[in-house]
């Protein structure tokens, strides 16, 4: 299994100080994904988010399909410049294909720009790649493009051959991006040790995105230098001012 990832964040963040420059803190916003999934969310914790996600001039916001016409709906100018993103089959994977592609239907009628979903790790473990390639495949055929599919793999559960394997029925079952965690799962989030596997496997091809415990500015920088083409964070905030702390930094 993936040997670094656990819920402190990525390790192998050594090279954060010597890019800073590159990844500054407005570079870096445009590829985040403000994300709130936590089950005792608010309606006024999702006003918020879409507040927050203005001032910090983020790529998108990822709320709970329950919350998605919420955001159409928060109020003219809320998602003005911000892509609309939720989750499917969250966060166990465990629903049938069915269930998620009516589920990610649903969210694309709802608003959704962006559909991240979950696959079942236990078929994968399994060893079972074509099922997994078919639960993809269904999401996709709900997701009609320019939507975007991304899939949560769950990379700190899985073995590096399955994380290949699974990277590889994503690419081919259409998906968009893959991605490596619902930041739920015990095994823990991301690590450089998946982003670097996935880039490997499917990078320039697809996006890859990191998430799942990435809390300060020099996981993100680790995460980004080994791959990753966006990021998905709920301490927004707290890695952007980070990453202003790097650039000072550099220029000091």
């Amino acid at each position: 299994m993936s040997t670094d990832s656990s819920t402190t964040g990525p390790t192998g963040t050594s090279s954060a100080a010597t890019t800073a420059s590159a990844w500054t803190a407005e570079r870096v916003a445009r590829l985040v994904d403000h994300t709130l999934l936590k089950p005792e969310a608010t309606a006024a914790d999702v006003t918020a988010l879409l507040a927050d996600a203005r001032r910090l001039g983020v790529l998108a916001v990822c709320v709970s399909p329950s919350f998605l016409p919420l955001v159409q709906t928060a109020g003219e100018g809320s998602t003005d410049g911000l892509l609309v993103a939720t989750v499917c089959g969250f966060p166990s994977g465990k629903h049938t294909s069915a269930v998620k592609a009516a589920e990610a239907a649903a969210a694309v009628g709802a608003g959704a720009d962006e559909v991240d979903m979950v696959i079942d790790v236990g078929t994968a473990l399994a060893g079972d790649i074509d099922a997994v390639r078919s639960d993809i495949a269904a999401v996709r055929a709900a997701v009609p493009a320019p939507r975007v599919l991304k899939v949560i793999l769950e990379s700190a559960a899985l073995p590096d051959d399955v994380l290949v394997a699974v990277c590889r029925a994503s690419e081919e079952a259409g998906a968009d991006f893959v991605k490596t965690s619902t930041g739920f799962h015990p095994a823990g989030g991301a690590s450089v040790h998946a982003i670097e596997i996935m880039h490997a496997e499917v990078g320039g091809r697809l996006g890859i995105k990191a998430s799942g415990g990435i809390r300060t500015a020099e996981a993100a920088v680790a995460l980004l230098d080994a791959g990753a083409t966006r990021l998905g964070l709920s301490g927004t905030a707290a890695v952007l001012a980070g990453l202003q702390g790097l650039e000072g930094l550099s220029g000091s």
